[in-house]
């Protein structure tokens, strides 16, 4: 069982910008793929970003291309979200989920293991 615990949110001003990450336990990150959503209030959740362990990502939306950056760091079981030119529309709980191991891409939205989430705040 994979375990994903979030942090970093917290309340940033518009323009600003989070690193929030994604600490993984119980098993090995390696075999997985790993993304990042978001639910706003009153909103259906969102996927943002996915990356494989090769290294292959996939931005699934247009609202925050390039101005968040998705990485990993597999010899820490990390994952994270960098966000910059953060705007008041990007206040979401933010959550990181993992797809694998035998389907460890990114060409699905179907996560098998989620974290509970870190809030994101944006003020104007």
């Amino acid at each position: 069982q994979l375990q994903l615990v979030e942090s970093g949110g917290g309340l940033v001003q518009s323009g600003g910008s989070l690193r929030l990450s994604c600490v993984a336990s119980g098993l090995t990150l390696d075999y997985y793929a790993i993304a990042w959503f978001r639910q706003a209030p009153g909103k259906e959740r969102e996927a943002l970003l996915c990356l494989e362990n090769g290294g292959s990502s996939t931005n699934y939306a247009d609202s925050v291309k390039g101005r968040f950056t998705i990485s990993r760091d597999n010899f820490r079981d990390t994952a994270y979200l960098q966000l910059n030119n953060l705007k008041p529309e990007d206040t979401a709980v933010y959550y990181c989920a993992a797809r694998g191991p035998v389907l460890s891409d990114c060409n699905s939205v179907d996560m098998k293991y989620w974290g509970k989430g870190t809030l994101v705040t944006v003020s104007s």
